[in-house]
C-alpha cells in the first residue's frame, strides 16, 4: 500500500472521529413569555406615571424614618454580605476573562543528573566530547532560563461565552442587592409605623383608664347613696383592672418592635426616635401604579431573573462547545546549558519550540452529554422562574392596589363608628347618673369604644402598610 492511500485512510478516520465528536444531542428550548396585561384592574387606566420612580427619601417624608433607613443601608449585616457576593461575582469575571487570553510565564531552573555508566545513555555520553580534549561533565548539571506561553484558541467562543455568563451573573448579583434594599426599606418602614400605631394604642388605653376611673368614682358614690349594689362597683373595678393589664402587653410589643428595627439597623437595642402624636392625621402617600409593562424595568427581582436566564443560555452554549474539537497552541523560548558560563551563548544554548494540537472528545462523551443536559435543564428552570417572577410581581401590585381601596372604605366606616361610640360614652354616663341606664350599658359602651379605637388605629396602620407594600411591589426603593 503506497503512502498516498495511507494518508487518505488516516484523513478519513480523523474526519469520522471529529464528526462523531461534534454530533450533539437535541436541545429542548422554550421561549420566555414577557407579556403582561395592559392594566391592573378593569377600569382600563393607561397612565404611565409610576410611583416606583420616586426615591425612598422623597416617598417617606418622616425625617426619623429616613434616618433609620439611611443607617440600615450602611450597617445592615445581610446587605453587607450581599455586597461581598457582588465582589465575588466581579472577581469571577476577571477569572473567566483570563482563561481566553494567552498564559505567559517565565521559568528558571537548575538540576544535576548522574547517569549510570553501563547504560546506553551513559556509554553514549562517556564517549561524547564537547570539544576536542574536553569530555562531557559527569555528573551533568543543567541550567534553564526560558519564557513559555500556552493558549487555547477560542474558535467556538466557549471561553468568551463563559466570561459573558459571569458578567450576567455579576449584574444579577447587583440586582439581587437592589431587591434586598427594597425589602429592607419596606420592612423598616412597616415596623416604624407599627411602632407609631402601638404608641397610639397605648395612649388610647391610658386615656380609657382615666375615663373608667372617673366612672368608678361615680359608681362608688352611687353605692353609698344605695342607688347601685356592690356588684356594680366590683364590675367597674374589674373593667379598670382589665384595661390596665392591656398596657403591659402593648409595651412588650413596643419593645420587640424597637428591637426588630435595631436589628435591621445592625445595632444593639436603643430607643427609636419618633413622634406618634401625628399618627391620626398622617397624610397617606398617593400611589400611581403606571403600566404593568414597567415592572420589567422597575422590579429588581425581575431584572435579576432575566439576567440569570441570559447567563443560563450562555451556559448551554459553553456546554455545547465541549463537543467540538479544541485548538491549543504552545510555545517556549530560552536558554539551557550545563554550565552557567555557557547559558547565554547564542545560538549554541538557545532553545525554542512551538506546537499546536487539535483535541476532540471521543471516549468520555457521556460526561459531556450529562453536563450539556444539566445546562439545558437549568436554562428551562430559568425560563420558568423568570415567568413566575413576572406573574408574582403583577399579582403583588394588583393585590396591594385593591387593598388600598378596600382599606380606605373600611377606615371611613370605622371612623364613624368611633365617633358614635365616643358620643355614646358621654350619653351612657349621663343616663347612668340619672338612673335611666343600667351600669352594664356603661361598661359595654366603654368596652366597645376601646375596641373600636384600637381597630381604627390598626386600620390606619394597614393603610400605611398597603402603600409601602405597593411602592415596594412596583419596584420602588432601590434607586
Amino acid at each position: 500500500m503506497n503512502r498516498s492511500k495511507i494518508n487518505k485512510y488516516i484523513g478519513i478516520a480523523c474526519l469520522s472521529v471529529v464528526y462523531s465528536a461534534c454530533k450533539i444531542p437535541p436541545l429542548v428550548q422554550r421561549n420566555e413569555n414577557k407579556t403582561v396585561p395592559a392594566n391592573y384592574n378593569a377600569d382600563g387606566a393607561t397612565d404611565s406615571t409610576n410611583t416606583a420612580k420616586v426615591t425612598w427619601n422623597t416617598f417617606f417624608n418622616d425625617q426619623n424614618l429616613n434616618s433609620l433607613i439611611d443607617t440600615a443601608l450602611k450597617h445592615n449585616q445581610e446587605l453587607n454580605i450581599t455586597l461581598q457576593e457582588i465582589e465575588i461575582g466581579k472577581n469571577e469575571i476577571q477569572t473567566r476573562r483570563g482563561e481566553y487570553l494567552p498564559f505567559v510565564g517565565v521559568k528558571a531552573g537548575a538540576d544535576l543528573d548522574k547517569v549510570a555508566r553501563y547504560t546506553s545513555r551513559g556509554a553514549s555520553e562517556a564517549t561524547t566530547e564537547i570539544k576536542p580534549g574536553k569530555e562531557m561533565p559527569d555528573p551533568l548539571p543543567n541550567y534553564l532560563l526560558a519564557a513559555y506561553a500556552t493558549w487555547e484558541v477560542d474558535i467556538w467562543h466557549k471561553l468568551r461565552n463563559a466570561k459573558k455568563a459571569a458578567v450576567e451573573r455579576y449584574l444579577s448579583s447587583v440586582e439581587g442587592r437592589n431587591f434586598m434594599v427594597t425589602n429592607l426599606i419596606a420592612e423598616i418602614a412597616n415596623s416604624y409605623y407599627e411602632l407609631l400605631a402601638l404608641d397610639n394604642q397605648l395612649d388610647i388605653v391610658k386615656k380609657n383608664i382615666d375615663i373608667q376611673n372617673n366612672a368608678l368614682k361615680i359608681v362608688r358614690i352611687q353605692k353609698e347613696a344605695t342607688r347601685v349594689t356592690e356588684l356594680a362597683v366590683r364590675r367597674f373595678e374589674a373593667q379598670v383592672l382589665s384595661t390596665q393589664s392591656l398596657q403591659y402587653g402593648i409595651q412588650q410589643k413596643i419593645t420587640e418592635t424597637e428591637n426588630r428595627i435595631n436589628f435591621l439597623l445592625g445595632r444593639y437595642p436603643q430607643p427609636i426616635q419618633r413622634d406618634f402624636h401625628s399618627f391620626d392625621n398622617l397624610p397617606l402617600a398617593d400611589i400611581k401604579s403606571g403600566l404593568p409593562s414597567q415592572l420589567l424595568a422597575n422590579r429588581p427581582d425581575i431584572r435579576r431573573s432575566e439576567l440569570d436566564l441570559a447567563a443560563s443560555k450562555l451556559d448551554v452554549k459553553v456546554a455545547k462547545a465541549q463537543f467540538y474539537p479544541s485548538l491549543g497552541i504552545s510555545a517556549a523560548i530560552g536558554y539551557q546549558a550545563f554550565n552557567p558560563s555557557y547559558l547565554l551563548r547564542t545560538p549554541e544554548s538557545l532553545l525554542y519550540s512551538i506546537g499546536g494540537d487539535l483535541v476532540a472528545p471521543l471516549v468520555n462523551r457521556n460526561a459531556i452529554k450529562a453536563v450539556y443536559g444539566t445546562a439545558n435543564a437549568k436554562q428551562l428552570q430559568a425560563v420558568f422562574n423568570y415567568e413566575r417572577t413576572i406573574l408574582n410581581a403583577y399579582m403583588e401590585v394588583a393585590n396591594q392596589l385593591s387593598n388600598i381601596g378596600n382599606l380606605e372604605k373600611s377606615y371611613n366606616l370605622k371612623s364613624q363608628q368611633v365617633q358614635k361610640l365616643s358620643q355614646s360614652i358621654n350619653i351612657s354616663n349621663d343616663l347612668f347618673r340619672s338612673t335611666r341606664a343600667d351600669y352594664m350599658e356603661v361598661l359595654l359602651t366603654q368596652r366597645d369604644a376601646l375596641e373600636a379605637k384600637f381597630e381604627l388605629v390598626e386600620t390606619k396602620k394597614q393603610q400605611i402598610n398597603a402603600r409601602i407594600n405597593a411602592y415596594q411591589a412596583l419596584g420602588g426603593g432601590w434607586q
